[in-house]
């Protein structure tokens, strides 16, 4: 088996004689030049709006754990508070795993991808006057194909930090919660002795009118607005 092994080494080593060092090497720099010339026409392609909803990708060949409804997204934005935009509107360089992943997708598919979206904070893109990013391609349909995941920006705590303002139920619920907390902590006064058995429910009322106008005044003065309003809006908060 040696023997055999030796003898077959010998026999490339007697094929690679037959072809000159310079050819090889052109030969070489001509595959590397070609695999530069389409990672650079897949990072024009995400780096330019597109209006595409739709790529010919072949069903077969697809991880079906990596494709996801928009209204999956979408309730995983709100939830969140990120954005899913157009690729182009992403701030930070899209790292060369993700072009690389894009470009064995078209060429396993043999087919150029275009209509990326990304799923990120609202702070990762440059947004229109008026934290872990993910990589979609549109499959058609409403269906997205997850091509790359990179970064570490959402924290175990984000979902629930931005449970009050997810929508305006969940403001409301907070405000009453928020209410009720201060109500029980508010001592007892000689006016709420004369009020009577009432004074909490007014005490309450007055407080929950106080909550609701303070944080909502911070809230919408300061240009913020529901996660389930801005998930896919390409405009800026102040």
């Amino acid at each position: 088996m040696q023997l055999f092994h030796k003898t077959l080494l010998d026999a490339l080593r007697t094929e690679q004689k037959k072809t000159s060092e310079v050819s090889v090497l052109e030969a070489v720099q001509r595959i590397l030049a070609e695999n530069e010339t389409e990672r650079q026409q897949i990072k024009t392609t995400l780096q330019t709006e597109s209006s595409s909803l739709s790529n010919a990708f072949q069903l077969d060949l697809l991880e079906t754990d990596h494709i996801f409804h928009l209204s999956q997204i979408k309730k995983v934005c709100i939830d969140y508070r990120l954005r899913f935009l157009d690729s182009s509107l992403f701030a930070n360089p899209i790292p060369e795993e993700a072009i690389t992943q894009i470009n064995a997708l078209e060429k396993a598919h043999q087919t150029k991808l275009d209509g990326f979206t990304i799923a990120a904070p609202s702070k990762t893109f440059t947004l229109k006057q008026y934290d872990d990013p993910l990589l979609f391609a549109p499959i058609g349909n409403g269906y997205y194909y997850l091509i790359h995941q990179w970064g570490n920006d959402l924290k175990w705590y984000r979902k629930l930090s931005v449970l009050p303002i997810k929508n305006i139920v969940n403001f409301v619920i907070f405000c009453v919660l928020l209410s009720a907390l201060f109500t029980l902590l508010t001592p007892e006064t000689q006016l709420s002795k004369s009020i009577g058995e009432f004074a909490p429910v007014i005490i309450f009322l007055f407080l929950f009118k106080s909550v609701v106008v303070t944080i909502g005044y911070y809230f919408f003065m300061m240009g913020k607005n529901f996660n389930n309003v801005i998930w896919n809006r390409e405009f800026k908060e102040n």
